[in-house]
């Protein structure tokens, strides 16, 4: 197929890969990598300061964990099971993380400048992420 009428793109690896790039967005394909979506292996936290971020299931299980804090502090974390095929729109500048199981595969569409210089990072311990319907502070 001429790839001027139609574009056709995969990512099978692990972890986050933008397959589609164009004026002011990005469209990417999120597969599972048991280093960074387990608990036991649960890190930062994240903020997008630019952008909403839309995360769709597409396969196996993820829940969703979201923090309400503002400034450096998450605040209270919920957790949210994902549904396959729903949107999920994470609002700008709302902490956010993703706890996945073997087999996930998210859709994420963002602003296509969405990077570290224009996110925030912070650390959250594991024993602050909420198990089933908890939620902490």
């Amino acid at each position: 197929m001429d790839q001027n009428l139609l574009e056709i793109t995969q990512h099978d690896g692990a972890g986050f890969k933008p397959l589609v790039i164009r004026e002011g967005w990005r469209a990417a394909i999120l597969n599972d990598d048991p280093a960074k979506y387990r608990l036991e292996n649960l890190c930062d936290f994240e903020r997008h300061n630019k952008t909403d971020e839309v995360f769709v299931l597409l396969e196996g299980h993820c829940t969703l964990l979201i923090g309400d804090g503002k400034g450096e502090d998450v605040g209270t974390i919920r957790r949210v099971e994902m549904e396959k095929k729903k949107f999920y729109n994470v609002r700008q500048g709302v902490w956010h993380n993703l706890l996945g199981e073997a087999g996930m595969t998210l859709m994420v569409v963002e602003n296509a400048d969405t990077s570290r210089q224009n996110s925030d990072f912070v650390s959250v311990p594991v024993h602050r992420i909420p198990k089933g319907d908890e939620t902490h502070a």
